[in-house]
């Protein structure tokens, strides 16, 4: 019997969230639609010239398991947040959501990640993201029962930046295998993929990762093409299943010979982008641990990625479970 549906591992971060002109970004050499890693300094300057902001639990890994916890699966987290307020916030709220997160916190300098993250008037979201205590997350906070327990770990690309963690994910996916589990990663950031494209190919080549989930920029950046199809053809080729989200145009599921479109949900306005990609992996992870269809799984990621672009924050206000019954998926 498995422990835990998905385990999650990913940075720790409580996402600082403010609306900007898109001359902002401009005269603050902000990169549109990317996560810029940024030092403390780079920090300090962006929030004391951030209009009104909300604070809120975010990480990319951890929305995912916010998101799988909401449609009533079992979800853990492995993240490193340090001693201190924020940390304390973003232990509070992963646990109010229902996840299990038991990862010991630093107890010395640096503080907890936090991402100031700039919407503009289109939803797209711009992040800065100071990593703090997230790089000191490594094998000694590999939790070894989580890692054996559950059906399937999915972890964040972003992971690969500090690089201690590159450990506690080989380890992970160590323990997971030996347990007869899989392994999943989302590429995370088109820029993530051009700093690590090789690890990630390997990655993906030598079986340590079974299920991928990027989008349409994050594929062909991955495999060098400007053609979706040609990418879609050689992620097929690599790993046992990946899902491509298109934004507007839904998704693409392929496994083997198996191809599955799924489409996106309508939506009333689109407020914040921040989070998509993150509950579409919750709603595909709930699906595909509960031993629904690939079609089913894609559904239950369009879903969630639909509700959580029309408001403010990246992890789901309302309960998922109740919308996927009301949208008759559940």
């Amino acid at each position: 019997m498995s422990q835990y549906d998905v385990l999650c591992i990913g940075n720790a971060i409580v996402d600082i969230i403010a609306r900007c002109e898109e001359s902002f970004l401009v005269d603050n050499a902000i990169i549109k639609g990317a996560m810029n890693l940024i030092d403390t300094d780079r920090a300090e300057l962006l929030y004391s010239r951030m209009g009104p902001a909300i604070e809120a639990s975010g990480g990319s890994a951890g929305n995912t398991a916010a998101g799988v916890a909401s449609f009533g699966g079992r979800a853990a987290f492995f993240g490193k947040v340090a001693k201190d307020a924020l940390g304390e916030i973003y232990a509070h709220d992963i646990r109010a959501q229902g996840v299990a997160f038991d990862t010991k916190p630093l107890d010395a300098p640096p503080p907890t990640a936090r991402s100031m993250i700039f919407v503009t008037a289109d939803g797209e979201r711009s992040m800065n993201t100071y990593l703090g205590a997230c790089v000191e997350l490594g094998p000694e906070d590999v939790e070894e029962d989580k890692a054996a327990g559950a059906k399937v770990t999915y972890f964040e690309g972003y992971l690969w930046d500090p690089p201690r963690a590159k450990d506690a994910i080989r380890l992970t996916a160590k323990h997971a295998h030996a347990a007869g589990r899989e392994v999943s990663m989302t590429l995370s950031d088109s820029f993530c993929v051009d700093r690590y494209r090789d690890e990630f190919l390997f990655l993906m080549r030598s079986g340590t990762v079974d299920i991928v989930f990027a989008n349409e920029s994050e594929l062909k950046a991955l495999y060098q093409t400007s053609s979706f199809e040609a990418g879609l053809e050689a992620i097929r080729k690599d790993c046992k299943l990946a899902a491509v989200t298109r934004s507007e145009l839904g998704s693409v599921v392929v496994r083997g010979d198996e191809t599955v479109v799924v489409d996106a949900i309508e939506i009333g306005e689109l407020v914040d982008t921040t989070g998509a990609g993150d509950l579409y992996a919750a709603g595909f992870l709930f699906g595909y641990t509960s031993g629904r269809s690939l079609a089913d799984c894609g559904k239950l990621g369009s879903l969630a990625a639909g509700l959580v672009i029309q408001q403010v924050g990246p992890r789901p206000r309302q309960s998922l479970r109740q919308a996927a019954v009301e949208a008759g998926l559940l």
